[in-house]
């Protein structure tokens, strides 16, 4: 038997960083709904968050579990229910692109820290403030 323990943060924004997600009570239904339907899917999201243009995923990746299917899977199909359900003005969509860190055990409870205080961490620092730290700090190529 294998055993895998492979933790990603993965963070994305809405197209063109739109505030599609303009209440707290929609947020909180998107990101439920994202939980519930990765689990369906057999994917562990282990804690997810964000604010009004993006959203931040602390996932579980299984043995047969690639960062780029797990993502369209997540991604496409929340921005369908989206808009099956008419919950935003407009056409909703993710922007294409996306970040994704793996998290170190002793880090989980951080990173799990850090997404479920994002409505806080945003009265603070803008999304783009907070994509240019992500740059740095991961030492990500820039666009």
């Amino acid at each position: 038997m294998s055993y895998i323990k492979t933790y990603i943060h993965f963070v994305w924004s809405t197209k063109n960083r739109f505030p599609f997600l303009d209440s707290k009570e929609l947020r909180q239904k998107v990101w439920l709904h994202i939980k519930e339907n990765a689990k369906e899917k057999g994917i562990f999201v282990d804690f997810v968050n964000g604010y009004t243009d993006h959203c931040h995923c602390l996932v579980s990746l299984g043995a047969d579990q690639t960062i780029q299917k797990t993502m369209q899977l997540i991604k496409g199909e929340s921005s369908f229910w989206i808009n099956k359900n008419n919950l935003c003005k407009g056409q909703f969509q993710w922007q294409d692109e996306y970040f994704a860190v793996s998290v170190s055990e002793s880090m989980i409870d951080r990173v799990r820290n850090y997404i479920k205080n994002q409505e806080q961490h945003h009265a603070k620092y803008t999304f783009q403030e907070e994509y240019e730290e992500f740059i740095v700090k991961y030492n990500l190529p820039k666009e």
